[in-house]
């Protein structure tokens, strides 16, 4: 039986502040996959972080990276299983350094389908948005 995991590589500017954050969030680092270019950051059994020093991630894509600061790349959506939950995560995503982006229109429109959800960017720039969704007959 073989099992999918998806593992999102993301560059940072500072690989020890990225994992301190990534820690206080309640996510584990697996020392195995981890040196001082890169940081292995558990989320769940399905899902990793690939922390990339900066000058490592260039060895991955000939294309520059993005500037992540001031523009959007990628919204990494990870559902849930609560409301409380959500709110956990962003309350401590926030404690721990990342910035709430609050958009009113995007509220209302996840209200109308009974989903809850916030979003932080992270100290890197990059976009995470928690979310719960109470799926009928889930």
């Amino acid at each position: 039986m073989s099992t999918k995991m998806i593992f999102i590589n993301l560059p940072v500017a500072d690989l020890d502040r990225s994992k301190g954050f990534y820690e206080a969030l309640g996510w584990k680092v697996n020392e195995d996959f981890t040196d001082q270019n890169a940081a292995c950051i558990v989320v769940d059994d399905n899902i990793c972080l690939m922390l990339l020093t900066k000058d490592f991630f260039t060895t991955f894509s000939k294309r520059p990276i993005a500037d992540t600061g001031g523009a959007i790349g990628a919204a990494y959506a990870l559902s849930l299983g609560s409301a409380a939950e959500v709110d956990a995560l962003t309350d401590a995503a926030v404690a721990a350094g990342a910035t709430e982006e609050v958009n009113d229109d995007k509220k209302a429109q996840e209200a109308q389908v009974g989903m809850h959800g916030r979003t932080f960017i992270d100290p890197d720039g990059h976009q995470w948005e928690p979310f719960f969704m109470d799926y009928p007959g889930a």
